[in-house]
C-alpha cells in the first residue's frame, strides 16, 4: 500500500508565466526555470494572484504529461512547456525505467511544502524532512517494483531529486556554495559538511544500529546520498556524533543534510550574482 506524508502539496508562487522551451527529452525529462524581471504593484500582483497560480498549475500539468509520454514510450520529446517563475528557482524531473516511474517538481525558493508519495513510507518522512528543514517545496511521486524491495526505488527518487537540485541551480552564480550544519534528536547527533562544487562525492560515517526501521532498510540511507551527490553535483561529507536510536539517527542526518543545503543555496550578497570559484565555474558542463 502506498505511503504518503501528511503535507500540502507545493504551488509554485505567482506572478507567473508560460515560456515555450525546446529541449531534448529521453529516459530523464528535465527543465528549470528562473527568472529575474521586475516587480509589479501590489494591488495588481494581489488580484493577478489566483490566475497566475491556476496557469502555473496548468503548465505543470503539460509539463508532466508530456515528460511522462516520452519516458512511457522510450522516445524523445523536442518540447516542453514550463512556467518561468519570477525571481525562483525551480525544476520538473520526470524518470521512467523497466523498474521504476519517478515525478519530482522542486523549488527551492520555497516555503518547506512537500508532497512524498512513495511506497516507502519511511522514506517519505525523510522527504519531508528535507522540504521542511531546507525551506523547498518538494513534490515526489514514486512507484517502483518494491515487490522484490525498496532499492530501486529510493535510488531513482534520489537521482531524480538530485538532477532537480542541479538544474534549478543552474551556473550556481551567486550563491553561497557550502553549508554545514549539526542536527541533533534526542540522543543522537550528526554532522553534515557540502560543497555545491559541482564534483560528486560521497563520505558517509553512520553507524545505524539496526537492519530496519519499520519496513525501510537503513542500508539504503548512504545509497540514498550517494545517488543524489552524483546527479547533483555536490561533494558531501556526512558523519555521525552521538546515537543509539536507529529512526533518530537516520533523521537527525535528514535535518542537518537539509539546513546544510540551505545555506549552501542561498544567495550570498557579497558575491555580487558572481560564480564562488576562483576557476569561473561551479558545473562540470
Amino acid at each position: 500500500m502506498r505511503g504518503s506524508t501528511a503535507c500540502r502539496a507545493p504551488r509554485p508562487a505567482a506572478p507567473v508565466a508560460v515560456a515555450p522551451v525546446r529541449r531534448r527529452a529521453s529516459l530523464t525529462v528535465a527543465r528549470v526555470a528562473s527568472v529575474q524581471a521586475g516587480g509589479t504593484p501590489a494591488a495588481q500582483q494581489q488580484q493577478q494572484q489566483p490566475a497566475a497560480a491556476a496557469d502555473a498549475d496548468d503548465a505543470y500539468a503539460r509539463a508532466r504529461h508530456l515528460a511522462e509520454a516520452a519516458v512511457r514510450e522510450g522516445r524523445s520529446h523536442p518540447g516542453l512547456e514550463l512556467p518561468e517563475v519570477r525571481g525562483r528557482r525551480v525544476a520538473v524531473v520526470a524518470r521512467a525505467t523497466k523498474e521504476t516511474r519517478v515525478e519530482v517538481r522542486l523549488d527551492l525558493d520555497g516555503t518547506g511544502r512537500c508532497v512524498a508519495n512513495t511506497p516507502v513510507g519511511f522514506f517519505n518522512h525523510m522527504l519531508d524532512q528535507l522540504a521542511s528543514h531546507g525551506l523547498f517545496d518538494v513534490y515526489v511521486s514514486a512507484e517502483g517494483d518494491t515487490w522484490i524491495d525498496d532499492h530501486h526505488t529510493v535510488e531513482d527518487v534520489a537521482l531524480a531529486l538530485g538532477a532537480a537540485f542541479a538544474q534549478a541551480l543552474g551556473d550556481r552564480a551567486g550563491i553561497a556554495r557550502f553549508g554545514e550544519f549539526t542536527a541533533p534528536l534526542d540522543e543522537a547527533l550528526t554532522h553534515v559538511v557540502l560543497d555545491l562544487s559541482g564534483r560528486a562525492h560521497l563520505s558517509c560515517d553512520l553507524a545505524i544500529p539496526a537492519a530496519r526501521v519499520g519496513g525501510f532498510d537503513t542500508e539504503l540511507v548512504e545509497h540514498f546520498f550517494s545517488s543524489w551527490a552524483g546527479t547533483s553535483g555536490t561533494t558531501l561529507h556526512i558523519r555521525q556524533l552521538a546515537g543509539r536510536n536507529s529512526h533518530h539517527i537516520i533523521e537527525a542526518t535528514f535535518k542537518a543534510f537539509a539546513r546544510a543545503l540551505r545555506r549552501a543555496c542561498e544567495a550570498d550578497p557579497r558575491r555580487g550574482g558572481r560564480v564562488a570559484s576562483s576557476k569561473g565555474v561551479l558545473t562540470q558542463q
